[in-house]
């Protein structure tokens, strides 16, 4: 079946369709991970985004029950360069196209991805729609640049739990029982659109995990008495949600706290600082990132389209980490009190484990109150 690209800027592709039938509207993002489509398409972080995979061939170790980092997909759309029809793995449950018609997940297929990448990166990320349905191309122009900006929106709302619950799940290892929680401490998780390995690895550092919906007020999150509190990962502009925003000002100084991506900027904004939007965001697994205290160089997985503006939150916090691809805030840690945050992703999934660290870092703050 046909499918047609149109981006807001009126830049048309033409390709065959993948996954779910219809049509649909989304910011268009790149991704540079060569591995780990199914992560990314189960990243809660890409609701309301088209995903492009910068790397040609998609679908050919198909998709498996161990690997989800969410209940399923949010992300708007999916494009691929070359589909593989037959995949072959021994833990292959489903193709990705089953996967994306079973999850009513829209790709497109065919189309030249490097000529669409250069696009994003020299312009900037855009909206864009995919349909098989309508392929004129004004009426699809004119349905894409209708559509609202992603800025201002709120997209926790649509990925956060409903209740509080807790998690007790280790990291997957092949052939080996899955680790639970040693109950060394207590955490609660903000669920901003939390991806299941954050929780794995909070839970091999011997936390016991409650997930609390992104509502929860600082008095439910205290009633629970954790020892400390992590900030999620999740889509959209963090000024989207000022009650999130709030809820961690007043948590700021009466509990250790870890943020990581969405998490990070939500702590700028609650001590002050400014966020603003990068031209196409970062989103793959092979970002440089500088720890400053060190020197050491992490090779990181990534998926953000806004950062923290530093100079607006020096006053309380330093810097600790820098990309390298631009010289971006990549982390910074508070003078005061037990805070520290991250912008990329420890827990990677897809990506390289450098910064795993991290976690124990996090248990070390929680034991001693030192960041």
């Amino acid at each position: 079946m046909k499918a047609t690209l149109v981006l807001a800027d009126g830049t048309v592709f033409r390709g065959v369709s993948m996954g779910a039938t219809g049509e649909k509207v989304g910011e268009v993002v790149f991704n540079t991970a060569i591995t780990g489509y199914q992560e990314i398409l189960t990243d809660p972080s890409y609701r309301g985004q088209i995903v492009t995979m910068t790397y040609p061939h998609i679908g050919n170790t198909g998709v498996n029950f161990e690997d989800n980092e969410s209940v399923l997909p949010y992300l708007a759309g999916f494009v691929v360069r070359e589909y593989c029809p037959h995949p072959s793995n021994w833990r292959k449950r489903i193709d990705l196209d089953g996967f994306l018609r079973e999850h009513s997940v829209m790709g497109i297929q065919g189309i030249d991805t490097r000529r669409l990448t250069r696009n994003l990166r020299e312009t900037g990320a855009k909206k864009g729609i995919i349909s098989t349905e309508d392929h004129d191309y004004e009426s699809l122009l004119n349905k894409v640049r209708e559509y609202p900006d992603i800025e201002g929106l709120d997209l926790v709302k649509e990925v956060t739990c409903s209740e509080p619950y807790d998690w007790e799940e280790g990291t997957w290892r092949w052939n080996e029982a899955t680790p639970t929680s040693a109950g060394r401490f207590r955490v609660a998780a903000f669920d901003c659109g939390i991806k299941q390995n954050i929780l794995r690895l909070l839970v091999d550092s011997g936390a016991d995990v409650r997930v609390f919906p992104a509502f929860a007020t600082a008095e439910d999150i205290l009633e629970y008495n954790p020892e400390g509190v992590f900030l999620s990962n999740g889509p959209g502009d963090p000024e989207g949600v000022p009650y999130v925003i709030e809820t961690v000002r007043n948590l700021i100084g009466k509990i250790p706290i870890l943020g990581i991506c969405l998490g990070h900027q939500i702590l700028g904004l609650a001590l002050g600082g400014r966020t603003y939007k990068l031209a196409f965001g970062h989103h793959g697994a092979n970002h440089p990132v500088r720890r400053l205290d060190t020197g050491q160089v992490e090779i990181t997985s990534q998926n953000h389209n806004f950062a923290v503006d530093p100079e607006t939150v020096r006053s309380e916090c330093d810097v600790t980490h820098i990309n390298l691809n631009d010289g971006t805030n990549e982390g910074m840690v508070h003078r005061k009190y037990p805070v520290f945050s991250i912008q990329y992703h420890p827990e990677a999934s897809p990506g390289p484990h450098d910064s795993r660290y991290l976690f124990e870092r996090f248990r070390k703050m929680i034991e001693t109150g030192r960041p």
